[in-house]
């Protein structure tokens, strides 16, 4: 844990916004995805076979999703601060064949812990007005 590069206790309050940011998921970033990480699931890239299992169609992968959110906290953070990441998965995101699925990721202060100096920041994940991850969290050391 480095704190001391991390985000100043001091300057956060609960409700504060601390970072957003919005993403794009193409199929063009499923496959490069899939093969960064070896997750070639056909729900990724087949529609046909997605469909069968009762999915919209090709979905992006749930680590992509968890992974861009954890993204956005770290970032502000700062590299070894974050130091937990929860979330569970409430709905997928259908990536169309062409076009792009445009993604919002917000991370605001849920809950300052003065004794530990920690924060846990709240990510909401939304597409098309829907939540996509369900308590998603992060703890953050503080400086």
């Amino acid at each position: 844990m480095s704190a001391e590069n991390g985000p100043t206790f001091e300057g956060l309050e609960v409700g504060q916004v601390v970072a957003a940011r919005e993403v794009t998921f193409t199929r063009d970033t499923l496959v490069r995805y899939a093969g960064a990480s070896g997750d070639f699931n056909p729900i990724h890239y087949n529609d046909a076979f997605a469909e069968s299992v009762g999915l919209p169609g090709v979905i992006a992968h749930g680590m992509l999703t968890m992974g861009t959110a954890a993204s956005v906290v770290e970032e502000w953070a700062g590299p070894g601060n974050v130091v937990d990441l929860q979330t569970r998965f409430a709905r997928p995101i259908p990536v169309p064949a062409m076009g792009e699925a445009t993604v919002a990721f917000t991370a605001k202060v849920g809950v300052l812990d003065t004794e530990a100096r920690f924060a846990r920041i709240d990510i909401l994940v939304e597409f098309e007005g829907q939540k996509i991850l369900a308590k998603a969290q992060a703890v953050v050391a503080c400086a």
